[in-house]
């Protein structure tokens, strides 16, 4: 998602964000440990960890991404695949 649709509304006390690579945040909530978002410093996108979410959000999957890294028995919705990025990256 683009950052400039992203906010962050409550639990902002409970966030902390880890450098995990020179330049990439990523935020986890500090009392259950769960990865919430991660971000690149300069990028114009978020990614979001729809999982997390409380409500359904308001758009669909249109593709999966690093399906090269899937386990056996994962087995999606019927959309394309990418084994990394998708091809328009």
């Amino acid at each position: 998602m683009l950052r400039e649709h992203f906010k962050w509304t409550q639990g902002l006390d409970a966030l902390k964000a880890f450098e995990s690579s020179p330049g990439k945040l990523r935020h986890f909530c500090s009392h259950c440990g769960s990865h919430l978002a991660a971000e690149r410093h300069g990028s114009a996108a978020m990614i979001v960890r729809v999982a997390t979410l409380d409500d359904e959000p308001n758009s669909r999957p249109k593709y999966h991404i690093w399906t090269k890294q899937d386990v056996a028995w994962l087995d999606g919705e019927d959309l394309p695949r990418h084994s990394q990025w998708q091809p328009d990256r």
